[in-house]
């Protein structure tokens, strides 16, 4: 199994995505954007795209963020969908696999900063790649804005601050708005630059303290990850 990450700056690291690869024996790639690594020019030998979150929206120019070219991800992304691979994007991700596919981002009704519930609707209760998670859950959040939505998209899952937590635009191929990659290291390493967003933390319902941060668990919800992601490459697998 090869996987290729695409990732936008240090700080929005794979986490449990990396520790599932690892523990899996699969062949990692990257293109670590903000070192300025080539994306991708094909897909052939990728099995799963994994397309990480970022400070950028994807209306960030090249000329704002000289690092980060969306239309050229949003290309990859395309070519990895029409050869049937598993494209999976996480926050900045989910909403490039949206405009990949002709929806446009929107701006999320809340902040959310933190570890809160996401509630599964009717569709992701019965969908089994999900059905562990039950209808609540707690993961990880750390965002402004949320995927758009095409017309064959479902929501699987939606939280208090935001309608659209887990999208699934194919059997394939997911956004993933929360955050259930995230580690006490990659959380650190989001605390340190995210000085503006915690300083106002007091003023929004859905932004944790950065002792609040320091403090959760995270280990349950990368478990949670791991039993999708196994039951996702099994489902990939017997389409091989």
């Amino acid at each position: 199994m090869h996987l290729h990450f695409i990732v936008h700056e240090d700080f929005e690291a794979p986490g449990a995505y990396e520790i599932w690869g690892q523990n899996n024996h699969c062949k990692m790639t990257y293109s670590r954007v903000y070192l300025n690594d080539p994306l991708p020019s094909t897909v052939e030998d990728i099995d799963f795209l994994i397309v990480m979150g970022g400070p950028q929206s994807p209306d960030t120019t090249v000329e704002m963020c000289p690092h980060f070219n969306s239309l050229a991800e949003q290309a990859v992304i395309k070519k990895a969908i029409q050869a049937n691979k598993i494209v999976l994007g996480v926050c900045l991700g989910s909403q490039l696999i949206g405009e990949a596919l002709g929806a446009k981002f929107e701006h999320s009704p809340e902040r959310e900063i933190g570890k809160f519930p996401i509630m599964l609707t009717e569709y992701g209760l019965k969908n089994s790649l999900f059905s562990h998670l039950g209808k609540m859950t707690e993961v990880g959040h750390w965002h402004n804005d949320m995927p758009g939505l095409t017309s064959d998209a479902k929501i699987i899952a939606f939280s208090a601050g935001c309608p659209r937590q887990i999208v699934e635009y194919s059997k394939l191929v997911y956004g993933l708005q929360c955050h259930m990659e995230l580690t006490p290291e990659v959380v650190e390493l989001l605390i340190q630059h995210s000085a503006t967003e915690l300083n106002q933390a007091h003023d929004y319902k859905f932004v944790n303290t950065r002792e609040e941060l320091r403090s959760h668990d995270y280990q349950e919800m990368n478990q949670n990850l791991f039993i999708f992601l196994d039951k996702l490459k099994d489902g990939y697998l017997k389409l091989s």
